[in-house]
């Protein structure tokens, strides 16, 4: 079964490949990473023909997040062209085309299959009753939805302002952290994991959290994003008193 998963991710990001260079934009697999993970967990859901009551929550929750985000990247992006960071490869990358399908689609397709291992593994194994972890990733989830939603949100209605054209938010959840949508992304991935802690040998998926998190605190997150600002005196600034990612945790 985790074959077929794979294969699946493979499919899918390959035709994601595909479209991008017809449309010659690279950042629309933002728009797409959403949506795999509903069709991972859609796909491993249907295996079952007699799903539980976990299996059936978590693939609910799934679909929410990755619709919400999907969408809000599509919005986001309409009208833009090409992310600067996907546009920085394309204009320094030798053999773009070759090296974009292997370091971006299919790098994101192995990412997308660890990540999204706790969901069809609920899925595949899921026979427990519910109990206090399955709370307990609720509680996580439903938090980490709220910081990656409500701060997406801040941030688009603070660009749509003429007043704030070139300025860094700094107020509402971004007074809390630099990056807290980055930080409610993490907190989505932890509380979908802990729908398997009550399974056998579900603590393995623990592996999905950290992976996302170490990814966006210190490798394709946040690093890559400061970036872009580095030198700003507005920025160091907010950069001094506020912490990158977890809220009010300077050194984190």
């Amino acid at each position: 079964m985790f074959t077929e998963i794979a294969l699946l991710i493979l499919i899918y990001m390959t035709l994601v490949f595909v479209l991008a260079q017809i449309a010659r934009d690279n950042s629309i697999v933002d728009i797409f990473w959403g949506l795999g993970f509903i069709l991972i967990s859609v796909y491993s859901f249907i295996q079952d023909t007699e799903p539980d009551l976990r299996k059936w929550i978590v693939t609910s929750l799934v679909a929410l997040w990755g619709v919400r985000l999907s969408v809000h990247v599509f919005i986001r992006n309409r009208g833009r062209g090409e992310d600067f960071r996907y546009r920085h490869w394309r204009e320094t990358w030798k053999f773009f085309v070759i090296r974009s399908y292997a370091q971006i689609f299919l790098l994101q397709g192995i990412f997308m299959f660890i990540i999204a291992s706790p969901v069809y593994y609920i899925n595949f194994y899921s026979k427990e009753p519910l109990g206090f972890f399955d709370t307990l990733g609720l509680v996580v989830f439903g938090t980490g939805f709220f910081f990656e939603a409500v701060s997406d949100f801040q941030l688009s209605d603070f660009k749509m302002k003429p007043e704030n054209q070139g300025k860094i938010i700094t107020t509402g959840l971004w007074a809390m952290s630099r990056h807290p949508n980055y930080f409610g992304e993490a907190l989505v991935w932890w509380g979908i994991s802990f729908y398997a802690l009550n399974l056998p040998n579900g603590w393995m998926t623990l592996v999905s959290p950290v992976i996302i998190t170490l990814l966006l605190r210190f490798v394709s997150g946040v690093p890559m994003l400061e970036k872009k600002y580095k030198g700003r005196s507005d920025w160091e600034e907010y950069k001094r008193n506020t912490s990158a990612f977890v809220p009010f945790v300077k050194f984190l």
